[in-house]
């Protein structure tokens, strides 16, 4: 197998659908990153775990449509030209 664009393309991918299905009450409340646990008071510097939840929650909520279409064509893409 070649180290290629299209491989790092597609881990990339790999990676962000990886974060886009963790589920807050399933899997991150039992390693301690649920909700409550990200919550800082106002005018605090939130900390790294803070700002690693807020990456995960926004990518579920914005990445998840356009997650959607570049699956789609990555999986075409793969049929195609194997």
């Amino acid at each position: 197998m070649a180290f290629t664009l299209y491989s790092l393309i597609q881990t990339a991918i790999l990676c962000t659908n990886a974060i886009a299905v963790l589920h807050e009450e399933r899997f991150l409340s039992k390693i301690g990153w649920g909700v409550e646990q990200g919550v800082g008071g106002f005018g605090d510097d939130p900390g790294v775990k803070a700002q690693i939840l807020n990456l995960i929650r926004s990518v579920r909520t914005v990445m998840r449509v356009p997650l959607i279409m570049v699956n789609m064509i990555s999986i075409v893409l793969l049929l195609l030209f194997g």
